[in-house]
């Protein structure tokens, strides 16, 4: 049986095709092409996708004697990943592109072009590990807390879990590093990739400038601080997010927070701390990898990928969407970020945040 090992020419997913090959798995080495950066773009060679982590990712499969094929999803890609990251900032969202890139690309795009080239299990350089459990597999966070992965593979389709290997999910970085150098792999000593890869300089206002230059978002407007008080004048709502407070330039006696952004009036709300206090969340796309999680008791929620999980309950599961009830109240995250519910270390679940409320 074949065996797919997703490649990004870095070492993570170096080592994970090193392991797989070495467990005996009949690998082949698959590429993402997905983004073509100008070569003058700043950054252009720190993000991923690009040519020379293709050349990488080819002359590991060379060093472990293995197939390797570049996939053109470029397309794919513009469509399910690119466009939505746009459009969410012209609508006041903060999305996570890294969510839909794992849920839309690996676990669709890229799976069903290795299911024709007949593999039937993806493997990834990613931070987390599967389990089996009494309800089948189960997603689980990666045994290093310091690299968990686990916060942006919420999405992966219950039905893939038995398709899905991580052969890091037991590791940390120093040991693959070590494993790659044993190896002789030629990214054994390759720095990280950090930016997003279409993103490379790193200001997502650009990207969207370029994309859609006519937005409304993009436009200068009202800043209104406590009791409604004209703060000042914004350069675009696209710049901001809920809870924001470095870059706004208003002078004040206290500090004061990104409390609220409206499209329509094209107006930035500041208020104090407290005003960002909630304890409800409404989720939507919702994935959910357990029967039922509404019934579990001791979940916790996690706002942000670095973030601490709250304790929490998840009610009114219906359709794609979902309500989750924090045990106590936190400060908003902001709408377009993924919540993804834990229990101990396993992946309930996850969704969008649509909206939150302060219920007491």
């Amino acid at each position: 049986m074949l065996e797919a090992v997703a490649m990004s020419g870095g070492v993570d997913s170096s080592v994970a095709a090193l392991l797989r090959a070495r467990d005996g798995a009949l690998v082949v080495g698959l590429t993402m092409k997905l983004w073509d950066p100008p070569c003058d773009e700043p950054g252009s060679r720190k993000a991923c996708c690009t040519a020379d982590h293709a050349a990488d990712a080819l002359r590991v499969c060379q060093k472990l004697s293995i197939p390797h094929y570049v996939l053109d999803l470029r397309d794919e890609f513009r469509r399910d990943v690119v466009d939505p990251f746009v459009e969410a900032y012209l609508v006041g969202r903060t999305p996570n592109p890294c969510v839909a890139c794992n849920t839309r690309m690996k676990w669709d795009s890229l799976m069903d072009r290795a299911s024709e080239l007949g593999c039937a299990v993806l493997s990834t350089g990613h931070y987390a590990r599967i389990a089996d459990g009494p309800d089948g597999p189960a997603l689980l966070r990666g045994r290093d807390s310091a690299k968990d992965q686990s916060y942006f593979l919420w999405g992966i389709p219950r039905k893939l879990l038995p398709n899905t290997r991580f052969p890091l999910g037991d590791l940390d970085k120093p040991t693959i590093r070590a494993l790659a150098a044993e190896a002789a792999l030629p990214t054994a000593r390759k720095s990280e990739s950090q930016d997003i890869c279409f993103v490379p300089g790193g200001d997502y206002r650009d990207l969207v400038r370029t994309e859609r230059p006519e937005a409304a978002l993009l436009a200068p407007g009202p800043i209104v601080g406590p009791e409604g008080i004209p703060l000042g004048t914004h350069q675009g709502l696209a710049s901001y997010t809920l809870g924001q407070r470095r870059g706004v330039q208003v002078a004040w006696k206290e500090p004061l927070y990104v409390v609220g952004i409206d499209p329509v009036r094209n107006e930035l709300r500041l208020g104090r701390a407290d005003e960002l206090l909630v304890d409800g969340l409404e989720i939507e796309e919702t994935n959910w990898l357990v029967d039922s999680p509404e019934a579990i008791d001791g979940a916790m929620v996690q706002v942000r990928y670095r973030g601490e999980p709250h304790p929490c309950r998840v009610e009114e599961v219906e359709g794609g969407t979902a309500r989750i009830r924090l045990l106590q109240p936190i400060s908003s995250p902001a709408p377009g970020q993924s919540m993804v519910v834990y229990k101990d270390d396993r992946v309930l679940g996850g969704g969008i945040l649509r909206d939150s409320s302060r219920i007491v």
